[in-house]
């Protein structure tokens, strides 16, 4: 005869575990979503500062706010998207394990975390000129709004992209106290750059995005997918190709502008494949945080030489 065994009492979470989950549901784990946001930020920065004096760069302090803010800015993004998803991340294969789907963390640990970096975000903000501040402010809504777009907005990357958007204007504001001419393609090139490079990202979840019922570019692209993704990046170049030209950037900058043609020509050509193998959308998205950083070494060099 079986004997039933005793219940084992429910163990809490260690403060070890829970502060992984906590690095998890920031994406400290995986950096690379991280760097992404900082980029445009610090190219941004890096030409303002050019703009201003030729071969002059930005001062180290104001980079410095600009990282973390930049870091503390994607952390608050990442909270808000897993607090408004964490009923629909457990029924995506790519999302199911993350700590508020999974139910590693609580709603309330969550909230703390978001409160925790929008506060650190806010007090890397007063450093910035009143200018800048209320930029910041004017981007919360549309960081907030992100998250939900899909559920309402037909492209909902196009809201991403224009939260991304804003760390442009942020940047060189914060080096000029306003937003000159040559902003603007450098602001439109950032726009799609990143609705290029989010647009592949969404092309690895269209079957379970379709089948719980929410939009994505890569759904309302359908199969034109891969020729938006290559519109989006064509664009980006010729954008980044004509703040160059406003600002007289020197050869070093053209020379990564041009070798950077090739690899985003090779995004297109793989994505418009009849069945990519899933792994190539993690790659062009990888792909694309080093070519930002890429093309950040040809705007430094290209204003000092």
């Amino acid at each position: 005869m079986l004997t039933e065994q005793p219940q084992q009492p429910h163990q809490p979470p260690s403060n070890k575990s829970t502060w992984k989950a906590i690095l998890r549901l920031l994406r400290w784990d995986k950096p690379t979503g991280r760097l992404i946001l900082m980029i445009p930020a610090l190219w941004a920065v890096v030409l303002a500062a050019h703009r201003q004096v030729p071969g002059q760069l930005p001062p180290w302090p104001l980079v410095g706010v600009i990282i973390l803010g930049s870091l503390a800015t994607s952390a608050a993004g990442c909270v808000v998207n897993d607090l408004w998803d964490r009923n629909i991340d457990p029924k995506v294969s790519r999302t199911r394990d993350r700590p508020l789907a999974s139910r590693a963390l609580s709603i309330q640990t969550g909230i703390g975390v978001l409160l925790v970096s929008l506060v650190c975000a806010w007090g890397l903000s007063l450093y910035l000129n009143p200018f800048s501040f209320w930029l910041c402010v004017a981007a919360v809504p549309v960081i907030l709004f992100y998250p939900s777009a899909k559920r309402v907005f037909p492209i909902p990357q196009l809201v991403l992209s224009i939260a991304w958007g804003f760390a442009v204007l942020i940047s060189w504001s914060a080096v000029t106290a306003g937003l000159e001419p040559a902003v603007w393609p450098l602001w439109g090139a950032t726009v799609l750059w990143t609705l290029g490079f989010d647009t592949v990202y969404a092309m690895a979840d269209r079957e379970d995005d379709r089948r719980i019922g929410v939009r994505s570019s890569a759904l309302f692209f359908g199969s034109r997918a891969a020729a938006a993704v290559g519109i989006f990046f064509a664009g980006a170049a010729i954008l980044l190709g004509i703040t160059g030209w406003m600002l007289s950037l020197g050869i070093l900058f053209w020379i990564t502008w041009v070798l950077t043609l090739p690899v985003w020509a090779w995004h297109y050509w793989e994505l418009r494949r009849t069945k990519p193998h899933p792994s190539l959308y993690g790659q062009v998205f990888r792909q694309n945080v080093g070519l930002g950083f890429w093309l950040l070494a040809g705007m430094v060099l290209g204003s000092q030489i």
